[in-house]
């Protein structure tokens, strides 16, 4: 039993690392052939990001394990708004006023019913994941117009306010939360392999555990999902904006939530279901598709009035996480 444990946690910490240096080899390799920033960030660093998700969910649907697969991604996304956003406010006020968070957070919401839609009409298939990927298709267009308006508005301000800035100054914006890339091709490639080594290494580890400690305790796959595995493929985002709050960016914290949130439902059930069609397990639409559609509701109203949250707002929804949480297990056990 202690070894279903060890594989379970460093299956986990295998894929956090593995997605970290993919992210990291493939950003090196794109700037060296001249790709733009704005491109990199929308791809393949939000891809890369989501990495440990993929392979978790692609792997345990196709294991048959489709509690897994789809408790990883609700899990997640739950995580991400009351654990990401929270925890951040314990440490120092954390701002929601982030430019197009609104308009973004509103199409979570909708991507968010789409999937709770398709969830009753189990397995999620081939056609449902081409629809969830040509709305990826969408948000992407959507986010590469937005931020090129975004970068024009800026220069004719500063043209306007005869700001000695150069016309270009603006034309890349710089990546975030993406240090040490590599200069030499040859170290980017040997980074990119050893993150596609070790992330189906690390879901293979990571699924075993959790599947044989699922079953010793009694409780679902669903259960080990919504919990233990989202958590940990979580706790990159938690510790990014962990950082940002001590440094005072939290800022950022919610487009970044948003943002992943829209990944995790179009990409990662996306491209699995095009794989493997995923069975949903009946659980999870009593009680987590629900609390994942409210959090979506909440990102939205914090976006839209521009709240700010502080340490009480912090707790309240840490608070919640764990209620969330205790819930879950409490249900998993009774089922």
């Amino acid at each position: 039993m202690l070894f279903d444990y060890i594989s379970l946690a460093g299956g986990l910490v295998v894929l956090i690392i593995a997605g970290d240096v993919l992210v990291r080899g493939a950003v090196g390799i794109a700037q060296r052939l001249g790709i733009p920033n704005l491109v990199i960030g929308l791809t393949i660093v939000a891809f890369g990001t989501s990495a440990p998700e993929l392979v978790i969910s692609l792997k345990a649907a196709l294991k048959d394990a489709g509690g897994i697969a789809i408790g990883n991604v609700v899990g997640s996304n739950i995580a991400n708004v009351l654990l990401v956003l929270g925890m951040p406010a314990l440490i120092a006020a954390t701002p929601c006023g982030e430019q197009g968070a609104t308009r973004t957070a509103v199409f979570m919401v909708a991507v968010t019913l789409v999937f709770i839609a398709l969830c009753f009409y189990s397995p999620i298939g081939l056609w449902a994941g081409l629809l969830l990927l040509a709305l990826l298709a969408v948000f992407l267009a959507g986010s590469t117009i937005a931020a090129r308006r975004h970068r024009r508005d800026l220069k004719a301000a500063a043209n306007a306010a005869g700001a000695d800035v150069a016309t270009d100054s603006f034309d890349e914006d710089e990546l975030e939360d993406v240090d040490d890339v590599p200069d030499s091709v040859w170290i980017a490639i040997i980074y990119i392999v050893l993150g596609l080594v070790g992330l189906p290494l690390g879901a293979h580890f990571t699924i075993t555990g959790a599947t044989t400690i699922a079953t010793a305790w009694g409780v679902s796959e669903a259960v080990i999902g919504l919990t233990v595995i989202a958590l940990g493929t979580s706790l990159p985002e938690l510790a990014t904006t962990v950082m940002a709050a001590i440094r005072q960016h939290g800022g950022v914290a919610i487009g970044n939530v948003i943002g992943s949130n829209i990944f995790n439902l179009l990409a990662i059930i996306g491209i699995t279901a095009v794989v493997v069609p995923i069975d949903v397990p009946q659980e999870v639409l009593k009680l987590d598709v629900w609390v994942m559609l409210a959090c979506a509701v909440l990102l939205t109203a914090l976006a839209g009035f521009k709240i700010c949250l502080g340490k009480i707002s912090g707790f309240v929804m840490t608070a919640a996480y764990a209620l969330y949480i205790a819930s879950v297990y409490m249900l998993g056990y009774a089922g």
